[in-house]
């Protein structure tokens, strides 16, 4: 064998070793959960603030476990079974001085004090949730069985703080029944006295509310002074269908049926907001709308317990009402009202109130892009503290009250940083500094960050920083494997393409070395429909980031576009596809498709598309609608029909079936099948409870009446939406690389 004389024989064996070692991206590679491992996540700080906890699995184990390390930062330490089940989750709710945290496990309310040792404060089977403390931190409460309880932390007692029950008895009784009832206390003296008897002995107690068979009570909030209960009544409607999905390999062996949800349009059921007071009185709240049907939700009590903050968001989703309540009388006040043609954006955690109990914020899109406002509950237009083409999210008061701190892409929607801003508004600081997407948890004094932070080519690790502009974030965990740190992942080219009503769509470009005139382009299209893929941080779609990788070292131009209807870009970008999916979202790929032959030269007869849920509905519009620009495409758990989907998202954008059957019809890819002339695979697990097996089925049903031939189904019985198993994962893109392979190649 021939090897350069400059280097001796053994030094040659070495390189050959290195080289015959070196990572091969392969399908199977890409799926395999040991390459990645698992980034840190569940980040939590002690309550004492001195240590980080987190979940994470580094090469060196097999399955997640809990980590622990200080503020100083050093080698995380993996905490021992014992150890780990004393520490808080995430969710855990702190007392003020976080001497205790709150939390519920396998149905029941855990406490973990100040020495990290945790007791279980109840030992019943029955389902316990909004576990909370009250104002002054001695007690807890939480809802069971349709009521809540308060339960002391001094001295163990319960109480019943409300007396919902379910029907009368007396309804079981037959009118039989109740007249010899009524003929024995006429008859016998005897009977008469016992019951006076009863009447002197019975102790006051709160007056029952009886429910009906389809009723029960829903987020139950206990007042600051322990006086009042709000809670939400919710009832079924018995007429709604739900959706039935056919489990097929199970234990039994038995097929066994999954009900996961109702269809967009069919009945909702009707929640009505109520006050239950000490003696059970029943004050119901007025929401000053009518009959026009809405959802009303809590926010949060006022700071001196006499005011609670609620939204309302009407059931056309068009409309959004901050309402201030009195709980003394139920009655209601608008403090502010957005209205959006399209549906208003915006839910009950995107509210608080201020420091001075006289005013509220919120964010709001009302200019455009979500920003910060304050209103006062006195009237008046809101005042709005901050402004301009970025995005606002998840802000919070300091501790001290003086000033805030939010998530922002300003300067760059592929960023997301920590901002701190003073309490009047103004000028806005940057406290997080690395390339990419820094989430970050402050300390309890609000000293220190915990960041999980990425970058385009690099997985999420976890960081610790000063709580200060400019401050050096220091690295704490090293996640993936050797295999994946050998590969020259690429952090993909962000450009911008003119769409043919002349807005600028930006996208990411995996462009292969030595790329010549004439050759073949994949476009992926992200799913959710309302998501980011465009962005300098770790993409949520890790495995189609490396599949692109691989589909990149065979050669194609990959392009993956932030499509309309994409978030982080405002407004107007957000509604685009209002009463149309696969209008504007649908074209920004066809004119990303024409981007890549007229720029990069990339044969136009030789475009496939591939993508899941939402991106698995654009491939199947773009092979019906657009079949001469895209010759073959892989559809993953498509929806089909939208009629098909759920409420909560089909009925913002599309609005209701039965009154917007335009929408719908030019929505959905089963009317449009007939334009099927490319290559067509579609993917979907049997047991899926998001978008349902059946949109394929239908679907097939309808290109087997078309008598289309150019289209193949793969089904995998095992899984749901998201795929669990790494066989699966790997038959899939297999068969989306054979079918690319076979037609878009020359």
């Amino acid at each position: 064998m021939f090897y350069p004389s400059s280097i001796c024989y053994w030094e040659w064996c070495v390189v050959l070793a290195k080289a015959e070692s070196k990572f091969r991206l392969t399908v199977d590679e890409i799926m395999s959960p040991d390459l990645l491992c698992a980034s840190p996540t569940k980040v939590r700080w002690s309550p004492d603030g001195s240590q980080v906890y987190f979940e994470w699995r580094p090469p060196s184990l097999k399955e997640p476990a809990t980590f622990v390390v200080t503020k100083e930062g050093g080698t995380p330490r993996e905490l021992s079974k014992e150890e780990a089940e004393n520490v808080p989750p995430p969710e855990a709710e702190y007392t003020e001085d976080r001497r205790y945290a709150l939390f519920i496990e396998d149905n029941n309310l855990c406490l973990v004090d100040a020495a990290s040792k945790k007791r279980r404060l109840t030992r019943t089977e029955d389902k316990k949730t909004d576990a909370h403390f009250t104002k002054d931190g001695k007690k807890v409460y939480y809802t069971m069985n349709n009521n809540l309880f308060v339960l002391s932390l001094e001295d163990s007692s319960l109480t019943q703080a409300t007396n919902f029950q379910p029907a009368k008895p007396e309804a079981a009784k037959t009118e039989s029944q109740k007249w010899l009832e009524a003929q024995q206390k006429e008859i016998f003296e005897a009977i008469r006295e016992k019951e006076k008897q009863k009447e002197k002995e019975k102790k006051p107690e709160r007056k029952p509310y009886y429910l009906k068979q389809s009723q029960s009570i829903v987020d139950m909030r206990l007042s600051p002074d322990e006086q009042l209960v709000l809670f939400s009544l919710k009832e079924e409607q018995q007429q709604a269908k739900t959706a039935i999905v056919p489990s097929y390999v199970t234990e039994s062996g038995y097929t066994e049926e999954l009900k996961p949800r109702r269809k967009v349009g069919d009945l909702t059921d009707k929640r009505t907001m109520g006050i239950a007071k000490q003696d059970g009185e029943i004050l119901w709240v007025d929401h000053g709308q009518g009959e026009r049907p809405v959802n009303l939700s809590f926010v949060a009590w006022s700071g001196d317990g006499k005011k609670a903050l609620l939204q309302e968001l009407s059931a056309d989703f068009k409309d959004r009402w901050f309402l201030l309540l009195d709980p003394e009388t139920g009655k209601t006040k608008v403090i502010d009202c957005l209205h959006d043609d399209a549906w208003v954006k915006g839910g009950g955690h995107d509210a608080g109130w201020m420091p001075d109990d006289r005013s509220v914020w919120f964010l709001s899109e009302r200019d455009g892009y979500s920003h910060l406002y304050v209103f006062s509950i006195d009237g008046g237009q809101p005042r709005q503290l901050t402004r301009g083409e970025f995005e606002v999210s998840a802000p919070r008061l300091s501790k001290d009250k003086t000033r805030w701190l939010f998530m922002s892409n300003e300067g760059d929607p592929g960023e997301h940083n920590l901002y701190t801003m003073s309490l009047e508004g103004g000028t806005r600081t940057r406290i997080t500094h690395l390339e990419g997407r820094n989430d970050a948890w402050l300390s309890p004094d609000e000293s220190m960050l915990a960041i999980v932070r990425s970058y385009s080519n690099k997985p999420p690790e976890l960081y610790l920083q000063e709580n200060k502009p400019g401050a050096e974030a220091r690295q704490v965990t090293s996640t993936p494997s050797e295999k994946f740190k050998a590969y020259p992942w690429t952090a993909p080219e962000i450009i911008t393409f003119t769409a043919r009503d002349g807005v600028k769509v930006r996208a990411r470009l995996y462009k292969p070395e030595g790329l010549k005139p004439g050759g073949s382009a994949v476009i992926f299209v992200h799913g959710a429909g309302y998501m980011q893929n465009v962005h300098k941080w770790w993409s949520t779609y890790t495995r189609e980031y490396m599949f692109n990788h691989l589909l990149m070292e065979r050669g194609y131009l990959v392009l993956d576009i932030d499509y309309r209807g994409s978030a982080g870009y405002g407004r107007d970008w957000r509604t685009g596809i209002y009463r149309h999916m696969g209008g504007k979202d649908l074209t920004d790929h066809i004119d990303g498709a024409k981007y890549l032959a007229e720029v990069h030269g990339v044969d136009p007869k030789r475009i496939g598309i591939y993508g899941g849920s939402y991106g698995g509905f654009i491939t199947l519009m773009a092979m019906f609608t657009a079949p001469e620009v895209f010759a073959a495409g892989a559809a993953l758990r498509p929806v089909t029909d939208w009629a098909h989907y759920n409420h909560e998202y089909t009925g913002r954008i599309l609005n209701l079936p039965q009154g917007d059957e335009e929408a719908y019809k030019r929505s959905s890819p089963i009317y449009l099948a007939e334009g099927l002339k490319g290559h067509l695979l579609i993917c979907h697990g049997m047991v899926d409870t998001n978008v349902h097996f059946q949109d394929t089925v239908r679907l097939v049903q309808r290109l087997i009446e078309l008598r289309k031939e150019n289209w193949e189904v793969a089904v995998y019985p095992f899984e749901d939406h998201g795929f669990k198993n790494e066989t699966s994962w790997a038959d899939e893109y297999k068969r989306i690389l054979k079918l690319f392979e076979t037609n878009l190649k020359s």
